[in-house]
């Protein structure tokens, strides 16, 4: 399968390799899967139509982390959060669609590097302020408010000290978050890489577990804090009670991006770049081991089994992933970007004041 996207020609197409019954698992779980890539500066959405796939893409610089929330889609770009709304009301669901998801909301951060993002209780978007190390949320009156720091943080510096990365919200309020290591200098993180990952509780500022080569999206579902050792190609939970972390699946690739959905769980992996915060790491290792190469692509683990039960393998010109969503309840979804006309023809009659 084959997407339309502005792909340049010396770039192989991108091309989608699902597994047989992924189209079926869709439908039967009645959910559509989002994931970014910064490397592309997609955003794309997997849903189904007429008992095949439905692919929609559009461009959005530097796409990185997401949430989905009451009907809206938030995103993370270079420098701005996207509040992308649905226009489409249940009386006006057609076969074609039925969600349109439409910028209508931005927030313009600066150059921030944001991870991941979450929507608290109150409705307000946090995120990961990897730059500045720190959890923020939008302001009125400047770039971001500081919601939290690490405790081992002096100051807020725009260096990049531990790569703040990942964050899991409770019941909509900051609980745990994760980074490459307890560093306090200007990408200090970089000499950590092998075993310097840490969580923190943000509840209390203790770190939780240490040890974590590069670890990413924390989530916590049914008591269980769920994430992703990503240096050593591992998904697994977190033992509260003594710190450990348990793997229960490895998986093929740099792995970044959790959305976990009736017990199963989403997850973006990508091909890891052969320089940089990549190099070195025990992945590398465990794919020579098991005599393969790393894969760009969204993997359906069973919570239960651990066993990998569905996949979309990616080729072509998207190599990395940032995040992997699950929309539930949304099926035939479509996405209206910024390259053609779509959007200022795309109009949506709010209420009437007076």
């Amino acid at each position: 399968m084959t997407t339309d996207s502005e792909t340049p020609s010396s770039e192989p197409p991108f091309t989608i390799h699902a597994t047989r019954n992924f189209t079926q698992f869709l439908t039967e779980q009645k959910i559509s899967v989002a994931f970014t890539t910064y490397q592309a500066n997609k955003m794309f959405l997997i849903g189904t139509s007429a008992n095949q796939l439905k692919i929609e893409e559009r461009t959005f610089e530097r796409s990185m982390g997401m949430a989905f929330h009451e009907d809206s889609l938030y995103l993370g770009t270079a420098y701005q959060i996207w509040k992308l709304q649905n226009y489409i009301d249940n009386d006006e669901i057609t076969a074609a669609n039925d969600k349109v998801y439409v910028p209508n909301q931005s927030w313009v951060t600066g150059d921030i590097d944001i991870h991941d993002i979450a929507i608290d209780a109150n409705g307000k978007p946090l995120f990961v302020n990897t730059v500045f190390s720190c959890i923020s949320t939008t302001s009125d009156h400047a770039s971001f408010d500081v919601v939290w720091k690490p405790p081992f943080i002096s100051k807020l510096a725009p260096e990049d000290r531990c790569h703040l990365n990942g964050m899991a919200l409770v019941e909509g309020e900051l609980n745990y978050v994760t980074a490459i290591s307890n560093s306090d200098v200007r990408e200090g993180w970089r000499e950590h890489r092998q075993n310097g990952g840490i969580v923190i509780n943000t509840k209390n500022d203790d770190i939780v577990c240490t040890g974590l080569s590069m670890p990413h999206s924390p989530r916590v579902y049914k008591d269980k804090l769920w994430l992703l050792n990503s240096g050593k190609g591992e998904f697994g939970f977190i033992d509260l009670s003594t710190g450990r972390f348990e793997a229960t699946t490895f998986c093929p690739g740099y792995g970044r991006g959790l959305s976990i959905h009736n017990g199963y769980a989403f997850i973006g992996l990508s091909k890891p770049r052969k320089d940089g915060a990549f190099a070195g790491l025990e992945l590398d290792e465990k794919l020579s081991r098991h005599n393969i190469s790393a894969h760009c692509g969204i993997l359906v683990i069973d919570l239960n089994t651990g066993d990998i039960v569905h996949s979309l393998m990616f080729e072509g010109v998207v190599r990395e992933l940032y995040d992997a969503a699950v929309l539930p309840g949304v099926i035939t979804p479509t996405l209206v970007g910024f390259k053609d006309d779509t959007i200022r023809k795309t109009i949506r009659i709010g209420n009437t004041i007076r």
